[in-house]
């Protein structure tokens, strides 16, 4: 009897499975070349021998948008479980010292917007180290951290503040976040979504309203900011945020429009007493997101 040899299947690349999740979470070849540092004629390139290593197409491409196919969407979660798992091995060797616990904080709307992207940036350089996130107000997290329940934290701060230690790692215009082609603004009282006391968003824009004699009343009240923006979606009222946090369904308005304008904020990293090269190495990702961040809008 005569066995037939079959040919071994073909091995993955980690270069090219890396750049296949980029495009399917960006939704962009171009956005994706510049996550992987590499040319989008490259990185084309790397998806079509892909495609010709499975003998499926991955990705379905026009114009504006670019879209996993059903064999994408099959192969997205290997994808992403066997990059995980060669980052854990090479975490092994390369940083065995570097594991453990770190315990952060972070108020809602950075919780929300920035942490995610963050965290999973950690994860694939620090594939040991484990981050706990805990997300609350600002002046909760302060009292956590002093409590020594956790290890650092982010918080919001008016700006200048002498009162609060730490290092100021972003600093950003507050605007009157409204609905595009909305009309709360012209109501009056100005209907005002906001966030609780101790709030330096809230505390800057009633100061102004009080200033410039507006008359207001607070229409929606909640302790996190994607409740606040469905409020303005809906044009239910206007709400001082961020300018970065407003999305293509929302302007910003100021004194053009019959409103005061805005001061800014700052974001400052506190750290606890307790020091480690893991509690470091998470500081040191969130100072690099954020001057990435600062560089982009720049």
């Amino acid at each position: 009897m005569t066995l037939t040899m079959r040919q071994p299947l073909p091995l993955l690349d980690n270069d090219v499975l890396r750049t296949f999740v980029a495009i399917a979470e960006t939704g962009s070849f171009t956005t994706a070349a510049d996550a992987v540092f590499r040319t989008p004629s490259a990185v084309s390139m790397q998806i079509k021998k892909l495609e010709e290593q499975l003998n499926a197409t991955l990705f379905l491409r026009d114009a504006r948008s670019v879209t996993l196919t059903e064999s994408g969407e099959t192969l997205l979660p290997y994808a992403r479980r066997m990059l995980t798992l060669s980052n854990e091995a090479v975490g092994r060797f390369r940083m065995p010292e570097m594991k453990g616990v770190v315990r952060l904080g972070a108020p809602d709307d950075i919780g929300e917007r920035f942490m995610p992207t963050i965290l999973k940036r950690f994860a694939e350089v620090y594939p040991l180290i484990m981050v706990d996130l805990t997300v609350d107000s600002s002046g909760a997290l302060r009292r956590r951290l002093a409590e020594q329940r956790l290890d650092l934290t982010l918080i919001n701060t008016a700006p200048g503040t002498t009162s609060i230690e730490g290092e100021v790692v972003h600093k950003e215009q507050l605007v009157w976040a409204a609905a595009k082609c909305g009309t709360a603004h012209l109501r009056d009282p100005l209907p005002v979504s906001i966030w609780e006391d101790g709030c330096c968003w809230r505390a800057d824009a009633l100061s102004r309203l009080d200033r410039d004699k507006r008359s207001y009343r607070i229409a929606y009240l909640s302790a996190h900011s994607m409740a606040q923006r469905a409020a303005v979606i809906a044009d239910l009222a206007v709400a001082p945020l961020p300018r970065s946090y407003l999305t293509a369904d929302m302007v910003a308005l100021g004194s053009k429009h019959g409103l005061p304008d805005l001061g800014s904020f700052e974001v400052r990293l506190l750290k606890g007493p307790e020091s480690s090269e893991t509690i470091d190495a998470v500081a040191d990702s969130i100072r690099y997101a954020y001057s990435e961040m600062i560089g982009m809008a720049a």
